[in-house]
């Protein structure tokens, strides 16, 4: 296993280069490890229940020396508007969370979730998302997250954090990262790529998310699950990127295609779009933040079941 973790973090490295303040998307512990109290370099925890992944207790008893805790499901990093959840939060509600965790915009930010799982992984690629979306590049995931770091050996700190001095954030929202209702309609219209990150029962129809309306998909779209390409290796979960391209390959994607990432409510699909846009080479990927929440708002808009058939929001309700 750890081998096969190596060989895909080498040809991460090939295929772009890994430097303190310019760091590849995903990175290694090794390379984590070295670059510890380099100047601008912030190690952002965002442990959750996700997955059992931890919490703000968990952090002081044992974390990466240095690092800042920001919980991703308690923080505010989304919120609910109307009936749907999930959504990215006000930008100036952004700016002060991560002000207030002493992030400036010249900081290179390392995002490391608990490693625990892969849905707990779509927790550090939400928020590298919302990152990019507010027009901050340097950020970076580690790959493994904290259970990967401990597993291997590296150095563990303990103890109450002191809290970071605030510094000044400025976010600039980048539109093309986000695809509206509308955007996504359109593109299903014109025939281009939809990729539901769900697992297979929710693609089908067979499972349903309480934070939708009802059951299936979006019509004409394809299922990419966002685990497939996350393998578990001594109690940690590793994102190998030569199992993530051979199941784009087998999904037959176009990488130079718009392409539109979705889920329920933009968890799942923020690892679909880390996946496909930050490492397998898709050159055009939004991501639909609203998910089949949004979507399914509305009873007349198409939803389509395991067995070919499209049928409204209202019709499978009623």
């Amino acid at each position: 296993m750890r081998s096969r973790l190596i060989l895909a973090a080498s040809a991460l490295a090939i295929a772009g280069p890994v430097y303190a303040l310019h760091p590849a998307p995903l990175v290694e512990a090794e390379w984590l490890n070295e670059q510890l109290g380099s100047d601008g370099l912030v190690v952002l925890d965002v442990r959750s229940s996700i997955d059992d992944g931890g919490d703000h207790a968990a952090f002081e008893s044992a974390r990466i020396p240095g690092s800042r805790y920001s919980s991703y499901t308690d923080a505010g990093w989304r919120e609910t508007r109307g009936n749907v959840a999930g959504l990215l939060s006000d930008v100036a509600d952004l700016e002060a969370l991560i002000g207030g965790l002493g992030i400036a915009n010249d900081d290179t930010v390392v995002v490391v979730a608990g490693g625990t799982g892969p849905t707990d992984f779509g927790s550090a690629a939400r928020i590298y998302w919302t990152f990019k979306v507010l027009g901050h590049d340097e950020v970076t995931i580690l790959n493994g997250g904290f259970a990967g770091w401990e597993q291997q050996g590296f150095e563990v700190a303990s103890g109450s954090a002191s809290a970071p001095e605030t510094a000044d954030f400025s976010g600039t929202l980048q539109e093309p990262l986000l695809a509206t209702t509308e955007e996504v309609e359109a593109a299903r219209q014109a025939g281009e790529p939809l990729v539901d990150a769900r697992p297979p029962g929710f693609f089908t129809g067979e499972t349903q998310s309480p934070a939708t309306r009802a059951p299936g998909t979006i019509p004409g779209s394809v299922n990419l699950p966002h685990d497939g390409a996350l393998v578990e290796g001594d109690g940690a979960y590793y994102l190998e990127p030569e199992r993530l391209n051979a199941t784009i390959d087998a999904v037959g994607l176009d990488r130079q295609a718009p392409t539109v990432a979705f889920c329920n409510t933009g968890h799942w699909a923020a690892s679909g779009w880390f996946q496909l846009s930050e490492l397998g080479g898709l050159e055009n990927v939004t991501m639909y933040d609203g998910s089949m929440a949004e979507w399914t708002q509305d009873d007349a808009r198409p939803m389509q079941l395991a067995d070919g058939g499209i049928v409204s929001v209202g019709e499978l309700i009623n």
